[in-house]
C-alpha cells in the first residue's frame, strides 16, 4: 500500500515515516513515534512543556486541552474547547475548530476540521476539509468481532487492529454530520455529501 498515492508529500512532511507500514499500523505507534520525535525537536522554533510541542508561530486559544505527546506545527490554529489526547501531529497550516476532539491522528497541511468533529485515530492528507459535526469513527463498539477490515483495490483486507479511522486523501472534502465507519478509506479529492454514512463493507 502505497500510502503517497493518497497522501502525495507524506514522506517528504515526515520523513521518518517507514514506507512498508500501512496507515493503521502507523496510528497505533503514533505515540511512540511522536515521543521519540520529541526528544529531537529543534527546540529553536518549538515550545515543548508536559511532552507537548508548540511551534511559535501556531495560535492555541483558552480553554483548549492537549495531552502529552503532541505536536503543534508551523501556523496551526486550534480553537477553544478543543481536546487533543493519545499522539496527535499537526503538520502544518490546520484549523482545528471549537470543540473539536482529535486523537492519535495525523493530519497534513492546510486540512480544516470544523467545530464539533471528532477524528480518531485516522490519517488526514494535505488540504482535506471537514465540516461541522463530521465523525471518524475508529472502533466497532457494536459487533461482538471488533477487528477492523480495509475495503481497497476491491479486496477486503485484514488490519488485525481493532482501532483504526480513516484515511483521507488529499484535496478532499467531509459534509457536515457524515459518519465515516471505522476503516474508510478515501482516495484523493473525494467528496462525502452532508448527513452521509460511509460503510465500505456494508
Amino acid at each position: 500500500m502505497d500510502l503517497s498515492e493518497f497522501i502525495k508529500d507524506i514522506y517528504h512532511d515526515l520523513p521518518f515515516l517507514p514506507r512498508d507500514l500501512p496507515p493503521w499500523e502507523i496510528i497505533n505507534n503514533l505515540e511512540k513515534t511522536i515521543k521519540h520525535l520529541l526528544s529531537n525537536l529543534e527546540t529553536t522554533n518549538y515550545k515543548i512543556v508536559n511532552q507537548v510541542a508548540i511551534h511559535e508561530t501556531a495560535l492555541v486559544e483558552n480553554g483548549v486541552t492537549i495531552k502529552p505527546n503532541t505536536i503543534i506545527g508551523p501556523r496551526c490554529t486550534i480553537k477553544a474547547g478543543s481536546y487533543l489526547r493519545n499522539g496527535v501531529y499537526l503538520v502544518s497550516d490546520v484549523v482545528i475548530g471549537a470543540n473539536c476532539e482529535i486523537k492519535q491522528s495525523i493530519l497534513f497541511k492546510n486540512s480544516r476540521a470544523a467545530h464539533l468533529n471528532y477524528i480518531g485515530n485516522s490519517l488526514i492528507g494535505e488540504d482535506v476539509n471537514l465540516e461541522a459535526g463530521s465523525i471518524l469513527a475508529n472502533h466497532f463498539n457494536e459487533r461482538e468481532d471488533k477487528t477492523i477490515r480495509i475495503f481497497l483495490e476491491d479486496k477486503i483486507v485484514e488490519t488485525n487492529a481493532i482501532k483504526f479511522g480513516s484515511l483521507i486523501g488529499d484535496h478532499s472534502r467531509i459534509g457536515a454530520n457524515s459518519v465515516l465507519n471505522p476503516g474508510t478509506i478515501l482516495y484523493v479529492k473525494s467528496v462525502v455529501p452532508r448527513l452521509t454514512h460511509v460503510d465500505q463493507l456494508g
